[in-house]
């Protein structure tokens, strides 16, 4: 059984991160979309927030499982037997970062491989970050994240 772990703060989820799980589904028996919890970092939506999100977007998609976790990524990948990490790249920037915690994580993890897949121009440009400073300043996000979450923000933070 080939198991992947996808994972990232997903606050929120972006249709860019959508796209990367969909397009790895056929690669992996198994691919676990897991929000990283770290208690250092604020973010804007609660976890539970979160995962509620992500169970409502992949709740078709057989193959794929929300989870959390808390300390290292490459732990929890252990823990769960995968032994592949999927990780999106948007630019040059992004790969100089991941390819340093890719070789963090062959050193530290056991038989842990990581996958890299390219952006679609069309999602290149969004991230959670500015999504968050949209949302922040009241802005419309609907261009950048699944209907849940715009219908959602009508109320709701």
């Amino acid at each position: 059984m080939n198991v992947a772990v996808f994972p990232g703060s997903f606050d929120p989820i972006t249709l860019g991160h959508i796209d990367l799980v969909r397009r790895a589904v056929p690669l992996f028996s198994r691919i676990i979309v897991a929000v990283g919890v770290n208690n250092q970092k604020s973010t804007l939506f609660p976890l539970e927030k979160r995962l509620s999100w992500l169970r409502e977007v992949f709740k078709d998609d057989k193959k794929v499982e929300v989870a959390y976790f808390e300390g290292l990524t490459v732990r929890f990948c252990e823990e769960r037997n995968a032994h592949y990490l999927i990780r999106g790249l948007r630019n040059a920037s992004d790969f100089d970062y991941e390819k340093t915690i890719s070789q963090l994580n062959t050193i530290i993890g056991k038989d842990i491989e990581t996958i890299f897949l390219i952006s679609q121009p069309e999602f290149s440009h969004i991230s959670s970050t500015i999504v968050r400073e949209i949302i922040k300043g009241k802005g419309n996000v609907s261009p950048f994240v699944p209907e849940v979450i715009t219908r959602e923000l009508i109320i709701y933070p």
